[in-house]
């Protein structure tokens, strides 16, 4: 029996994710249909932002952040729900990564740490040489090392070029960094 409900209408890419959200909780969706997402979609999306919100919850994979960068340069104030990637694979072997294969634990889990892109002008710069110091831009381990670090802060995979952008949108500080820092050092 469905105990939580949603609100907002949780943006997924397809009828898998659609069917295994509701399977877990209570909550409307609306399909992109993949990464084809297309200007009628967009409309709808708006339109339920400005009636009930929207959390965009896409795969953790390269089109699922795709669809993520199309959805917030149409709308900046959207909030996202980001999925692990170890808790999106699927049981075969070669099985593709995506919302439809978690558990409702993990499910559960991102719908509650839902995070809010800060506005333009609040954005806090965290600078490339701090980056590099961490060891998350280039050298070894460093994609390993972005990916913890997306799961830890919850702001989903990056890489190395969008991994400044995530960090400000997000309004992570020096400090927040330093202690997920910890952690991914804990875990590599």
């Amino acid at each position: 029996m469905k105990q939580e409900s949603i609100e907002e209408v949780i943006v997924v890419e397809g009828k898998d994710d659609t069917r295994r959200i509701q399977e877990v909780l209570s909550a409307d969706t609306i399909e992109t249909i993949g990464s084809a997402i297309n200007e009628e979609i967009i409309e709808r999306i708006i339109h339920a932002q400005e009636t009930r919100g929207v959390i965009v919850f896409t795969d953790p994979d390269y089109s699922g952040e795709k669809i993520r960068k199309i959805i917030m340069a149409e709308i900046p104030d959207a909030k996202h729900a980001f999925l692990p990637r170890d808790k999106a694979r699927g049981k075969k072997k070669y099985a593709s990564l995506g919302v439809e294969h978690a558990s409702d634990e993990a499910i559960l889990a991102a719908l509650q740490q839902v995070a809010t892109p800060s506005k333009e002008n609040d954005l806090l710069k965290i600078s490339r040489q701090m980056l590099l110091d961490y060891g998350l831009l280039g050298g070894k381990q460093a994609k390993r090392r972005r990916e913890l670090l997306g799961d830890e802060l919850r702001i989903g995979y990056t890489n190395g070029k969008q991994l400044e952008k995530r960090l400000a949108m997000f309004r992570i500080t020096e400090d927040e960094l330093a202690e997920a820092m910890k952690i991914v050092e804990e875990n590599l």
